[in-house]
């Protein structure tokens, strides 16, 4: 009988690792570590393993929660100058669409046309976070990154035992590690992503820096990290500066600029990524970062020039692709938004948004023919409840469109049974109420919704009161409505109006 050859067990691992194919790479480990718990290879490709398996790059700015805008103590000024700050919603320097035409987040910045992976939810670690996290069976604090993803069993330092943890972070050594700069990168990086426990990691890159004699940048970066997801922003800023003198590296300027976000200093980001652009020409990654921060501050028109940068670099980035499309759609340039998003399908991209934006660029373009099958195949992509609800309510508008009331009726009562919040699908069924003359479900209609700041609802409330004849309501809801839109010029005027007649009364 001939003998069957075997690949080294450790070398499959590693060819596995490189093929990306992590599961069975993470199980020929702990077979390895099984019959030799001491192999340090194996231990070190491991930890590689499980932190590629939840890896999510740290460059993305984080979408700042109410949270954390709530309890900010990191403000310059309370009252930034025009064009130097983003927490200054409802000004648009560079020639954009107005506010009241494109949609806002709930921090009052205009929506782009790409969901960034971290605005997705509130990251671990955050206020946000902390608040929307459930209470456990075992504690009622809310998990926060201190407690880690699972409790964790006692054991050895680098031992591994089948049914607990791979590794046990109150058990290991840092000091020892810390000297061992190969087996220190691999750990350091499953601490800060797949256990997430800052702290802990932030010791280990301290005490490793101070072994490289603070002349590693790399390790430097790491406690910018470590530093910036504790919301120590200047102690972060200090250990990026530091880590730039010794190596130019495009990573390293973004995660600076990312650090004068939160401390509302765009204009600074802006200079440094412009700085980094000297050092590294037309890259991508650069572009993209400061095209973003013109779009949250809402000049438009600069962020489109940069995405088109952008695409001259790499014509298949979908988040400029997106956006640009975005923008041209909010300028009343439907057919040259198609494209864009045509561009998108053209590429791969298929989902429920897409099929959506494909459908009111159809119908504003006047190409009607495509545009109820664009929004049936959303329809049949959509994941949750919300996507179907904005589905519904573009289709009620597209019902006003055309002038079939009825349908348009039926469509925001469809959006409204997916998603019981949508405030605007209120807003819009209190108009058709108004027509037909049901002023009492048209008071319903808008009370639903009193709370949330759009753009048209007291204009809505000032028509109605004035309908019914009660002038005092009327010019209370016109004082809210200055009261939300201090610039806004239709309103000073009705107050105006409304005063002159109090006066002849």
């Amino acid at each position: 009988a001939g003998m069957e050859m075997q690949m080294d067990p450790l070398f499959l691992a590693w060819s596995y690792f490189r093929r990306r194919k992590f599961q069975p790479c993470s199980e020929i480990c702990g077979q390895i570590l099984e019959t030799n718990p001491y192999d340090q290879a194996a231990w070190s490709l491991k930890t590689q393993v499980l932190t590629e398996m939840v890896y999510v790059d740290e460059v993305d700015v984080d979408q700042e929660g109410i949270a954390e805008m709530m309890l900010d103590d990191n403000a310059i000024a309370q009252v930034a100058r025009p064009g130097t700050s983003m927490k200054l919603p409802g000004t648009s320097q560079g020639g954009g669409p107005s506010p009241a035409i494109r949609p806002m987040t709930q921090a009052g910045r205009p929506l782009s046309g790409f969901v960034r992976p971290s605005t997705q939810s509130g990251r671990p670690g955050t206020m946000e976070q902390a608040i929307r996290t459930p209470r456990t069976a075992h504690t009622a604090r809310p998990v926060t990154s201190a407690s880690g993803r699972f409790v964790r069993l006692g054991t050895a330092s680098i031992l591994t035992s089948p049914d607990g943890p791979f590794i046990n972070l109150s058990r290991l050594n840092f000091t020892k590690y810390a000297q061992k700069p190969n087996l220190a990168k691999a750990l350091f990086e499953y601490i800060f992503h797949h256990e997430n426990d800052v702290k802990n990691a932030l010791e280990l890159a301290a005490l490793a820096t101070e072994h490289a004699q603070f002349k590693d940048w790399w390790w430097k970066v790491q406690l910018g990290k470590c530093y910036y997801r504790l919301g120590l922003y200047r102690e972060a800023e200090k250990q990026f500066k530091s880590a730039l003198k010794q190596q130019d590296m495009v990573d390293t300027f973004l995660y600076l600029a990312k650090v004068y976000i939160p401390l509302d200093q765009p204009i600074t980001a802006l200079t440094l990524l412009k700085q980094g652009l000297d050092h590294f020409p037309r890259e991508v990654t650069l572009l993209t970062g400061i095209a973003r921060i013109h779009e949250e501050m809402n000049n438009i028109s600069s962020a489109t020039e940069y995405y088109k940068e952008v695409l001259k670099q790499d014509n298949t980035h979908v988040e400029a692709i997106a956006c640009i499309g975005s923008n041209h759609f909010y300028s009343d340039q439907p057919e040259i938004a198609l494209r864009f998003y045509r561009r998108l399908l053209q590429m791969g991209v298929y989902n429920c948004e897409l099929f959506n934006n494909l459908a009111l660029c159809c119908f504003y373009a006047q190409q009607y023919d495509m545009t109820l099958s664009s929004f049936q195949r959303a329809l049949s992509l959509a994941t949750n409840d919300e996507e179907v609800a904005d589905v519904w309510y573009n289709l009620g508008h597209v019902a006003v469109g055309i002038g079939d009331l009825n349908l348009a009726y039926q469509c925001l009562k469809l959006c409204l049974a997916n998603n019981n919040n949508h405030a605007e699908a209120y807003n819009n069924l209190a108009v058709l109420e108004m027509r037909k003359g049901h002023t009492e479900q048209y008071s319903i209609a808008l009370h639903t919704q009193i709370h949330t700041h759009i753009y048209k609802i007291y204009f809505l409330f000032i028509y109605y009161y004035s309908q019914v004849g009660d002038l005092q309501s009327s010019y209370i809801a016109a004082q809210k409505a200055k009261a939300a839109f201090p610039d806004h010029v239709d309103t000073c005027h009705l107050i105006k109006q409304l005063k002159q007649h109090f006066a002849t009364l």
